[in-house]
């Protein structure tokens, strides 16, 4: 479990590399990177390793060591020995160094302007103001200068990497004709369905009895489409997903676009006929209508305009107060205090879509990243999804309109660009970092002699 920890501040994975959101006595102080770019030493401290021009310090390790240790017995995991951990912990500092002087030395900046909104984004987060984010830095011993400039190394970071393991991936005419092919002779992406349906979650780890309740609720959403209610009627009043105020209906889309446990259970079903009994998932109840059965097309696609609420997120950094604020948010929204465009505008840290209220355009699938894009496909127009954690920190959805499209030979193929890229980034980024850590100065330390 350490090793699933650790791997989140040093792969492609989806906490990666971002902005911190949360108050607490070294995580602000040390931000993403520990202590990048202090090169003081505490009293009794010792220098374990000198990457490029920066200190891995004994006294981070012993800090991110507990940090771990604490998220492994939270998470009921078994601590692995004292040794292996300050190894891999050693390891992810070292890696985190190698990425940060990399990105300072790479000649990209980061202007003031997105630096405030990057500070503001952490107070409000902690629903502080900056002056008052600015007195328990203090109150910390860390300097506002360095804490900003902390920030700064994160978001250069991201930017290189993606621009650089980017540009390490190559997708030739053969790659894409094969990707085609295989799409071709594949059955499920061969059919599209429009699903309707109602949902009844069931909470980790509940009793049996809240499970028996749930359970009874289903039965009797069941027991009113039978006699004749509505199936939208009742999604609206009983359902508990992000498309109840559309009757749950989930909208037009290829079966491979689908989880496949819906697949499975309406491949019985004529148009118009509901699931004969509820089914369980690991979210809960549900009963499906099919709404809509059609053949696929290649060249025919369902295009979804967007827009989403970006709050960046790190390794080091629980998510929680990220996810907190976008639930806080989201209820301001769904109960008309506010504008999901205006709240965009104000906390968004997407620059390229929050100046327009966070609005992404018309995209075709393929477009996102599969944790973002299959949030958004389970989204009915004016729908706002629940807190999503994606590789680029956490976000909230809400899907403003669809279309159906028929799409142009080079739309087609540049769909499948996009997703095969996708498949290719997570090992273009482990072969970026590791080349990156090749050419690295990296130089060990003993700890000094007592």
């Amino acid at each position: 479990m350490i090793e699933r920890f650790l791997n989140r501040a040093r792969s492609g994975a989806p906490r990666r590399l971002a902005l911190i959101l949360t108050l607490g006595l070294w995580t602000l102080a040390m931000a993403a990177f520990g202590q990048a770019g202090d090169r003081t030493l505490r009293a009794g401290d010792h220098i374990v390793a000198v990457v490029n021009s920066e200190l891995v310090t004994a006294y981070e390790v012993e800090q991110r060591s507990a940090r771990l240790r604490e998220e492994v017995r939270r998470g009921g995991g078994r601590e692995p020995s004292n040794d292996a951990l300050r190894t891999q912990v050693v390891d992810a500092l070292i890696d985190d160094r190698v990425l940060v002087t990399y990105a300072r030395d790479s000649g990209a900046k980061v202007d003031e302007a997105e630096l405030d909104r990057a500070v503001n984004s952490v107070a409000a987060a902690n629903r502080i103001s900056v002056a008052e984010l600015r007195k328990r830095l203090a109150a910390e011993g860390l300097e506002f200068a360095r804490f900003r400039s902390n920030l700064r190394d994160q978001i250069l970071v991201e930017r290189i990497r993606e621009r650089e393991v980017q540009q390490r991936i190559r997708i030739s005419d053969t790659d894409i004709d094969r990707y085609l092919e295989q799409q071709k002779s594949t059955s499920a992406a061969a059919v599209e369905l429009n699903l309707a349906q109602i949902l009844v979650t069931v909470p980790d780890g509940a009793s049996e009895s809240v499970v028996a309740e749930r359970k009874a609720r289903i039965d009797a959403a069941l027991a009113r489409v039978r006699s004749g209610t509505d199936f939208g009627a009742v999604a609206r009043e009983v359902s508990e997903d992000g498309n109840r105020a559309t009757g749950g209906t989930i909208g037009l889309r290829p079966t491979s676009r689908l989880p496949d446990i819906f697949v499975d259970k309406s491949r019985d079903l004529q148009v118009g006929e509901v699931s004969a009994e509820p089914f369980r998932s690991s979210g809960g109840f549900h009963l499906l209508k099919v709404l809509e059965r059609r053949d696929g097309q290649a060249v025919r696609v369902q295009q979804t305009r967007a827009r989403h609420i970006l709050l960046r997120t790190s390794a080091q950094a629980s998510v929680q107060d990220a996810g907190r604020r976008l639930v806080d948010l989201k209820r301001q929204i769904e109960t008309g205090q506010r504008r999901f465009e205006d709240v965009a505008r104000e906390v968004s840290e997407d620059p390229a879509s929050a100046p327009a209220g966070g609005d992404l355009g018309w995209t075709s699938p393929g477009s996102f990243v599969p944790e973002f894009e299959e949030a958004m496909n389970g989204l009915g127009p004016g729908a706002v999804s629940a807190p999503v954690l994606s590789r680029f920190g956490v976000h909230l959805i809400q899907v403003i309109e669809r279309r159906e499209m028929e799409l142009t030979t080079k739309e087609v193929r540049d769909q499948a660009r996009a997703a095969l890229r996708e498949q290719k980034f997570q090992s273009a980024y482990q072969e970026w970092a590791k080349d990156l850590r090749a050419r690295a100065y990296i130089e060990m330390r003993e700890p000094p002699q007592q």
